[in-house]
């Protein structure tokens, strides 16, 4: 093969793989973003076909398990449930002793999340319920009270308090 004499090309070729070239160029188009996005249909095209099947399959044995299982996760409340201590009541923490007027008084107190008295309303009470000196000795009284706030999940929120101010003791419902 070294000894035959070589042979070169006729001059028109070049000038005929140009035209050719450019005809194909334009036929295809010039828009690099055409380029990449027939790149990346061909990718995503030759990615697909090999998952799809086991991937249509995966999905369908999943959701066919988990119908099964189902059923098993159904929670039915039981009748002898123990509660649990998510949620505590207010409470009275100590209580300074004033002199509380001869009577009772019943009295809802709302606290805030601090165990502060924010407001009270005198429910009833024996005696002379309308007067100054009998609403001041109930008001006393609390204003010297430190309470403990309610509390939901750990965390203090605010709450009621039923108090009933008697003139010898202090009876304590949530």
């Amino acid at each position: 093969m070294r000894a035959l004499p070589r042979v070169a090309p006729p001059p028109e070729l070049t000038v005929r793989l140009r035209v050719i070239a450019s005809r194909e160029q334009q036929r295809r188009g010039h828009g690099w973003l055409r380029r990449v996005a027939t790149g990346a249909w061909l990718m995503f095209d030759g990615l697909m076909r090999p998952l799809a099947v086991p991937l249509a399959g995966g999905i369908c044995s999943t959701l066919f398990l988990f119908g099964l299982l189902v059923p098993s996760f159904a929670w039915v409340p039981s009748a002898q449930d123990v509660p649990i201590g998510w949620s505590t009541e207010p409470a009275v923490k100590s209580m300074y002793p004033i002199g509380f007027e001869d009577g009772e008084a019943v009295v809802d107190v709302t606290i805030d999340d601090q165990g502060r008295m924010v407001d009270f309303n005198i429910v009833r009470g024996s005696g002379d319920t309308d007067s100054a000196s009998f609403y001041r000795s109930v008001e006393n009284a609390l204003l010297f009270t430190v309470f403990t706030p309610r509390t939901a999940f750990g965390q203090p929120v605010g709450g009621k308090l039923r108090l009933t101010f008697r003139s010898s003791h202090v009876d304590v419902k949530g």
